[in-house]
């Protein structure tokens, strides 16, 4: 107890040596002019807390501790040129240009007033068989309208023109021939009708563009010759 008594008066006395002298400066600066004393002594506050702190950093720094890692350099890889094994390419050949579209042949399907194009009704038969499909005559599926010869339109000319042609087992019509051409009025009964040839070619095109269901025989479609078709020619009145 009496140890720590003596180390405290001895910190008392230490002190009192060292800031006695300033205590008694500061008052003498007092006393002589306040305001100069306050200023002095405020600067002498600001300079020990300067170095105190600088005190500090330096002994914080030296607390750190020191980076012993090594540092790799940068890098950098030299240019190199690049051999190619092939130093000139052949181009591919261009392809062969491809054939144009065949244009589809254009049907003149407008109808003309007063033409018949009616067709013979086949008859079907319904006995039944073993396949899946049922034997049958041919059925016309799809008419066609003649064009009307511009000869015989410039001249009033009427009349028709009977085709034979065969229906193929997939329902199209070949070998289509004029059986008979006749020239007259066929909306006058007592028309006396004469022989002609003027609508047979008209006939015999439209003919090629029919289409029809063909004849069905034990269960397979079968060629039918020698179908005949009648075309009638009308020219409307005006």
């Amino acid at each position: 107890m009496n140890t720590a008594n003596n180390s405290i008066n001895t910190l008392y006395q230490t002190l009192g040596k060292v800031f006695g002298p300033l205590a008694a400066l500061y008052y003498k600066a007092f006393n002589y002019n306040k305001y100069l004393a306050g200023t002095g002594f405020a600067a002498f506050i600001t300079l020990g807390l300067f170095f105190l702190m600088v005190a500090l950093i330096n002994l914080g720094d030296n607390s750190l501790p020191t980076d012993n890692s090594r540092k790799l350099g940068d890098v950098i890889m030299p240019d190199r040129d690049i051999d190619t094994l092939f130093d000139n390419v052949d181009k591919p050949e261009e392809p062969d240009e491809q054939p144009e579209d065949i244009a589809q042949p254009e049907l003149d399907l407008a109808p003309l007033a007063g033409v018949d194009v009616s067709v013979p009704k086949p008859k079907a038969n319904f006995a039944g068989g073993g396949s899946f499909f049922r034997d049958g005559e041919y059925i016309p599926l799809f008419k066609v309208t003649p064009i009307y010869p511009r000869r015989a339109q410039e001249r009033g000319i009427m009349g028709y023109a009977i085709v034979a042609f065969t229906i193929t087992e997939t329902g199209t019509v070949e070998n289509a021939e004029p059986l008979e051409g006749m020239c007259g009025d066929p909306t006058n009964p007592e028309t006396v009708f004469r022989p002609c040839s003027i609508f047979n070619s008209a006939a015999s095109r439209a003919a090629l563009k029919l289409k029809y269901k063909p004849k069905i025989v034990d269960g397979n479609a079968v060629r039918v010759d020698d179908v005949p078709h009648k075309f009638t020619f009308i020219l409307e009145e005006t």
